[in-house]
């Protein structure tokens, strides 16, 4: 039998089905190749007994004959910006070092209904703000391919672990390309669903016009497992979706299950019509922008083979234009800035998380609490935040992005009318060293990719799609339309089923 870590989630699944593991065997072993692999920085938090509990009632459901979830028995872990009852809650910062949250978040909540089992929490960039995990309180998470190298953020550790095959599965948040990016540069695969179609509820909020919650896994099937089980409207988030559109138009109640079920419809669609050509009638738009100067030839070279590979399989190539993509690094970073200004302001010591040890009064309590509590980083967002929403600049600034951030979204809209789904590079460069960068602009700017479809609230995704410079991995991005997850995993699948990309592992752990 193959070994269990590189048995997909899906496999897993079928090998409890069919009785070839149990999920305490299967737990048992993510958390020794968690204990293995401790180098990587992957995990802030392992649960080892609740995991294992977990573990057995799913084993003794199953014996048992009860009604099982889609995800029964499976070990996933939770980036740790997500609050989970029972166990620590930091946003990788000082600022919330040991807190204990008193209740999940609505999708870890949902991902323990469908029977997931949770193994721990992965680290991160501080309150989610970064593009490379280095901006973690508690140390850097490591590029399995080279662990000298990035693994990407703010979701690189959800990212490590999966890459180095320590779990199947994680969650992750996107806010400006904070699950696509580092699986891009980790050779995953990693979906952002449409803003909305996840809960925000119990995830810390760094910007909440952007922060959406994801899956991160080997495959676009897993993470279509995940989805399917983290999806589903939430009265107690005001940004929750009540509605989604299905690819033939019509509106339904998003909850769980009805990626699964579009899904379904989709690939029988397919084989019905042309089973060596998946996705025939399928319309790709290849915006110019996402393919100019700043981008590495390694990287252009494996992402235009990637696009010759949805040709052979039925695709049809068009050239789009998305004229506002530069735009959207100041448009950004005038937003998101601004929001996670307001949002961090509730960290100031007097009710929960770090408290400065000696002040002289209440606002000297303040100033020493948040300076010692949040890192660099975070600092410098608040006060580019504070400095836009400030008197003289609010007009000038902060609206002005607001309405690009409009324009962005209507540009994509144009495209969309000539094609079904966008495809381009997610990064323009393969996984740089760690400490390489010390320019925070320079790394912004590698953001330029994936802050459009962030700022129009659309779906997106990387698939791995081959390797560049130095063997390391390069992800195929893919945006479609509001809803069309559905879609997006459909064409993703059908890339998975003709190549092997997804299926390679940094050898160093196999």
């Amino acid at each position: 039998m193959t070994a269990l870590h590189d048995l997909t989630l899906a496999q897993q699944s079928q090998a409890l089905s069919s009785g070839q593991t149990t999920s305490v065997a299967l737990t048992r072993h993510a958390l020794d190749r968690i204990a293995a692999h401790t180098d990587l920085g992957a995990f802030l938090h392992v649960d080892a007994e609740g995991a294992l509990a977990a573990a057995a009632a799913s084993d003794a459901r199953r014996a048992a004959g009860q009604a099982l979830g889609p995800l029964d028995g499976l070990p996933i872990a939770h980036k740790d910006i997500f609050v989970t009852q029972g166990l620590p809650t930091t946003a990788a910062s000082k600022m919330l070092q040991g807190y204990q949250s008193p209740f999940d978040a609505t999708v870890v909540a949902q991902l323990k209904a469908a029977g997931a089992v949770t193994v721990g929490k992965l680290n991160c960039d501080e309150f989610a703000m970064g593009g490379a995990n280095e901006n973690s309180a508690y140390g850097v998470a490591r590029n399995p391919w080279d662990t000298d190298r990035i693994p990407g953020g703010s979701s690189g550790a959800s990212a490590v672990a999966v890459s180095a095959r320590l779990v199947a599965a994680t969650t992750g948040t996107d806010t400006g390309g904070s699950i696509r990016q580092p699986a891009a540069l980790t050779g995953i695969t990693g979906i952002k669903p449409t803003y909305g179609r996840c809960s925000r509820f119990g995830m810390i909020a760094f910007a909440s016009s952007l922060d959406q919650a994801g899956p991160m896994a080997r495959t676009a099937e897993d993470c279509a497992l995940l989805l399917d089980a983290m999806s589903g409207f939430d009265e107690r988030d005001a940004t929750s979706a009540e509605q989604v559109r299905l690819h033939d138009g019509s509106l339904t109640a998003n909850a769980p299950g009805v990626i699964g079920r579009e899904l379904d419809a989709l690939s029988q669609a397919a084989k019905r019509a042309d089973p060596a050509r998946p996705l025939a009638g399928l319309r790709v738009g290849v915006p110019k922008e996402f393919f100019g100067d700043g981008v590495s030839a390694d990287v252009l070279a494996t992402t235009r083979a990637a696009l010759a590979q949805l040709e052979a399989l039925g695709a049809t190539l068009v050239d789009v234009s998305l004229p506002r993509t530069e735009l959207s690094i100041p448009v950004y970073y005038i937003i998101a800035p601004a929001e996670a200004s307001s949002n961090l302001s509730r960290f100031d010591g007097v009710k929960f998380g770090h408290r400065a040890a000696k002040y002289t009064d209440l606002n000297d309590m303040y100033r020493k609490t948040r300076a010692e509590g949040f890192g660099a980083e975070v600092k410098r967002r608040i006060m580019i935040g504070a400095y836009v929403l400030s008197h003289g600049y609010y007009d000038a600034y902060y609206l002005q992005a607001q309405k690009l951030r409009r324009m962005i979204a209507d540009d994509f809209q144009a495209a969309f009318k000539v094609c079904d789904v966008i495809a381009g590079p997610v990064a323009p460069t393969v996984a740089r060293e760690i400490g390489s960068q010390t320019d925070p602009v320079q790394e912004y700017l590698a953001d330029i990719f994936t802050l459009p479809a962030s700022l129009a609230g659309l779906p997106g995704m990387s698939v791995p799609a081959g390797f560049g410079e130095g063997g390391l991995p390069v992800g195929l991005q893919l945006i479609g339309n509001y809803w069309q997850e559905a879609q997006l995993l459909h064409a993703a699948h059908a890339f998975q089923q003709a190549t092997d990309w997804h299926q390679r592992q940094p050898a160093a752990l196999a």
